[in-house]
Parts: C-alpha cells; structure tokens; sequence
C-alpha cells in the first residue's frame, strides 16, 4: 500500500470589507473669494456691489431689495444676521411685529435686506450683501407688512 501524498488545503480566504466613511464637519470653509482658506466658522463681510453702481437710478424709478431665492439658507441667515446688526430696522420681523407672518427666513431676510439697504444707500450703503441678494421694482410689501422705500 503505498500512502498518497497529503492534500494541500488552500489558505483560509478572506474577503475584505470597503472602508468605511465617517463624516465630521469640515476643518475649513471656502471663502468667498477664489483660493483664499478661511478659517472655521466663516464671518459674513459688509455688502459689496459687483460691479459697484455707475449711478443711483433714474428719479421715479423705485427699487426695493430682496433675497435671490437660489441662494441657501445658512447663507440668507449670516447675512441676515449682519443687516439686523448694521442698521436695518428688524423689530418687524419679531414674532410680535407686522412682517412676522409669514415666518420663513426667505420673507424675513427680504425685509431685512431693504430696510439696511434704504437706510444706508444715501451714505454709500451697497446692496448684494455678497450676492445674496438682487433689487426688484415691484414693491414687495403684503398685508401689513410694508417694505420701506426712500
């Protein structure tokens, strides 16, 4: 009887897991300005015009200042933030004033943005607060929520 040589038994076979991906919030934010880092959180910059205006507008042209609605929330909300803190007038967007209703930050910023913006656009005031927002020539104002006009 002759013995057969043992049989090989193949290594053990392991099947890998994918990596798995865990997302935290970011080191750093973009600025707006092309290859410039900034630092975590981002701050919001005064309202800069691109290009700047070449002349106010025509006498009996009236304009008022809204919110592009393409622009994102935590954006409107920053720069929201800095024209409540810079001189609008925003106690009418408090849950007791006339511009409460409706409560979305699109309403709520629109009236913020025109009421900085007609406050300051006689001392050089811009309007774009960095793009987040164009000028309309129909008067925004609804029920009793008036949008000033200067």
């Amino acid at each position: 009887m002759t013995s057969s040589p043992p049989i090989a038994s193949a290594p053990p076979f392991h099947i890998q897991s994918p990596p798995t991906f865990s997302p935290s919030p970011p080191s750093y934010v973009p600025s707006p300005r092309r290859g410039v880092i900034m630092p975590h959180p981002p701050t919001f910059h005064p309202p800069i015009v691109y290009p700047p205006p070449a002349a106010p507008p025509p006498p009996g042209v009236a304009l008022w200042f809204v919110v592009k609605p393409s622009v994102p929330d935590p954006i409107v909300q920053e720069a929201m933030n800095y024209a409540c803190g810079s001189g609008a007038d925003c106690s009418s967007i408090q849950p007791a004033g006339s511009c409460f209703q409706p409560n979305t930050l699109f309403a709520h910023a629109s009236h913020a943005f025109n009421s900085y913006w007609q406050r300051t656009k006689v001392a050089g005031g811009t309007c774009s607060f960095g793009g987040t927002a164009m000028l309309v020539t129909v008067n925004p104002s609804y029920d009793g929520c008036h949008f000033a006009y200067h």
